[in-house]
């Protein structure tokens, strides 16, 4: 198990990092993505463990099959029992990053000291007119959970209820941003405003060298980014090859945003 000290006089702090895909990669940039939170966990003295399918021992058999094998909802539910367990085996802090999350800034990456963390997205996309919108939510792409918090349980609870209420097919963010941003507008949960999103229009104007999506974006942000999720599902959608998102990403590891 690897440990960080910040000040000789401070406790030790141990750390899991978690990412998981499957191989072979379905998009070659995704590497790139990997690398960069591994190499974080290494700076940072943070234990990092990369699974592939194995996630999916994590889900009981017939919640599983309710939300449609090997899915996304699946891949939430299952990123919430190896959360938990690894708090179980002993480590003080458990991080979840998505294999498509890209740490671009990695000394200004700092984990908050909240019991938990979510990560910040402010979506941006155009309207019937073209002129870019901006909407704030939260997302799953990162998460962040102490062992003294009393959210990831809440969460992994209601999580499993819904897919078990649940009727008809559910929306793949479901049991992720969805839920998570309903409750965060009530409640208010700590954020990791450095730990982003970016949506393909907002990604399509950092290879265009700015417009106006990534200038909202920008303006809407409340701080300035040192990682984000790069929507592997929807770049490819909407036509990014590997060749476009390599370039995007040598971009933002270059220059930040």
């Amino acid at each position: 198990m690897a440990h960080s000290r910040n000040h000789d006089s401070c406790p030790v702090t141990a750390t899991l990092v978690i990412q998981s895909q499957r191989f072979p990669l379905p998009f070659a940039w995704l590497q790139a993505c990997l690398d960069s939170v591994a190499g974080w966990a290494r700076l940072n003295g943070y234990e990092y463990r990369f699974l592939g399918d194995e996630i999916f021992d994590q889900v009981v058999p017939a919640l599983l099959e309710k939300a449609g094998g090997r899915s996304v909802i699946a891949t939430d539910l299952a990123r919430l029992a190896l959360l938990q367990r690894g708090l179980d085996q002993g480590f003080d802090r458990v991080v979840w990053c998505d294999a498509d999350f890209l740490i671009f800034r990695p000394e200004a990456f700092v984990l908050p000291p909240a019991e938990f963390a979510l990560g910040r997205e402010v979506w941006v996309q155009l309207d019937q007119g073209g002129r870019p919108r901006a909407y704030p939510k939260v997302h799953n792409a990162l998460l962040m959970f102490q062992r003294a918090n009393r959210f990831l349980e809440f969460y992994a609870d209601t999580a499993q209820r819904l897919v078990r209420l649940y009727q008809g097919g559910m929306p793949p963010q479901f049991i992720g941003p969805k839920l998570l941003t309903a409750l965060h507008n009530i409640a208010r949960f700590p954020v990791m405003e450095t730990a982003g999103m970016l949506s393909p229009c907002v990604m399509r104007d950092i290879l265009n060298g700015g417009g106006d999506a990534l200038t909202l974006f920008l303006q809407e942000s409340p701080a300035v980014l040192a990682g984000a999720n790069l929507s592997s599902s929807l770049s490819a959608r909407e036509g990014f090859g590997d060749a476009e998102m390599e370039s995007l990403i040598r971009k933002l590891l270059v220059d930040g945003l």
